[in-house]
């Protein structure tokens, strides 16, 4: 069988090794943007996940004429409305590092009591055209009152997982990807990846696309 590419809208080894080990068993070539040199910026000011993660498939699989595959996630604070959001990154302003961010979340959240929170994942596939194919994936657990733990990333420190008792940036990586939104959502979309090919199949032939006709 013919392997289907599959362009991932990120630069970073790590999540592309992530998504290459998921779905090994399938026939699919898996690239990301630094097989294809320099790419254009893709603002990302949709309103939700769904919003910038569909954006950025479609921006790719435009520009370079492959099925394209992108993620957005967050953080959501209850007491704070639901931020940071799709603004999880860039909380603290646009050049912001991740200690920037989690400063400021704690300082907001100093007089809080209720600090509910979830992480959320929406994963994206896309081509050049039509609709795109939707994955979600969503982690309850609580703010803590100062950070936690030296391992992940983001507002990982920050995050406590009640059923782990631990916050995130204490749990391994295989523990981490186990119970995670991102986790989550890349299972869904392992699970269903037979589907994922067919259509992605269907729409590529569609479009001119013959030597994928088996």
């Amino acid at each position: 069988m013919i392997r289907l590419p599959l362009v991932l809208a990120t630069t970073n080894e790590g999540k592309t090794e992530e998504i290459r080990a998921l779905l090994a068993e399938f026939p699919v070539d898996i690239k990301n943007l630094t097989d294809f040199g320099p790419t254009p910026e893709i603002e990302e000011d949709g309103q939700t996940f769904e919003d910038n993660a569909v954006k950025k498939a479609r921006f790719i699989a435009k520009i370079l004429g492959f099925p394209a595959l992108a993620d957005d996630s967050g953080l959501m604070v209850e007491a704070l409305g639901n931020k940071p959001g799709v603004r999880s990154a860039r909380y603290a302003g646009e050049e912001a590092s991740d200690a920037d961010n989690n400063a400021k979340l704690l300082k907001e959240l100093e007089k809080v009591e209720n600090r509910t929170a979830a992480f959320a994942c929406v994963i994206a596939i896309a081509v050049p055209w039509g609709p795109a194919l939707i994955y979600e994936g969503r982690c309850e657990g609580i703010i803590t009152n100062e950070q936690v733990g030296t391992k992940g990333f983001g507002y990982d420190p920050v995050f406590y997982y009640p059923p782990l008792q631990k916050t995130f940036a204490q749990l391994s990586t295989e523990e981490k990807n186990q119970v995670s939104h991102r986790g989550q959502a890349l299972r869904q979309l392992r699970d269903e990846f037979d589907k994922v090919l067919v259509w992605l199949r269907q729409r590529l032939v569609e479009s001119g696309w013959q030597w994928l006709e088996e």
